[in-house]
């Protein structure tokens, strides 16, 4: 009985664990995050924008750094689009396009401004988003700025994850 009792309370504790995770921790002094608007090395008008607004849009969302100007940030992350690709990857029977995939490059740098320390340089990230085809030109141009503003979206996502899980 006594086995059977340990058994349940070795099988409670391992299922009431289930719901932890490892958060990061950042250093005690970095309360801040200043995002100055990315550079723009492609030559896709406006694309810098969509990517900085929605990077800005998830640390605020987060919460954990406050989003404030260059002059008052303990930190900074710089980032510049280096990729900005549209390929097409469905076609109907007539090998007209129906389906393209967009795939956004960057490179980001994040500095504790406080410390003057570089606490990480990733080159080459990439994110992509899929969009269909309607028809008409302009219908397709207009799905494509709504595929940027997905893939911008997870593109803040996965930055604000890499950002502060990694310490």
């Amino acid at each position: 009985m006594r086995r059977r009792a340990a058994l349940l309370a070795l099988i409670a504790t391992a299922v009431a664990g289930c719901g932890y995770g490892l958060r990061g921790t950042l250093p005690s002094h970095l309360k801040t995050i200043a995002i100055p608007t990315f550079a723009n090395r492609t030559s896709e008008p406006g694309v810098e924008n969509f990517l900085t607004r929605a990077v800005v849009d998830a640390f605020s969302t987060n919460g954990r750094l406050r989003v404030v100007g260059p002059d008052a940030a303990d930190s900074i992350l710089e980032g510049e689009v280096t990729g900005y690709d549209v390929q097409s990857i469905a076609f109907d029977a007539s090998a007209n396009v129906r389906q393209y995939r967009l795939i956004v490059t960057l490179n980001l740098r994040y500095r504790d401004v406080k410390e003057e320390k570089l606490l990480f340089d990733r080159r080459g990230y990439q994110d992509r988003a899929d969009f269909r085809v309607t028809g008409s030109v302009s219908s397709t141009i207009a799905l494509e700025q709504v595929a940027l503003s997905a893939a911008s979206v997870e593109i803040a996502r996965s930055i604000v994850a890499f950002t502060l899980e990694r310490f």
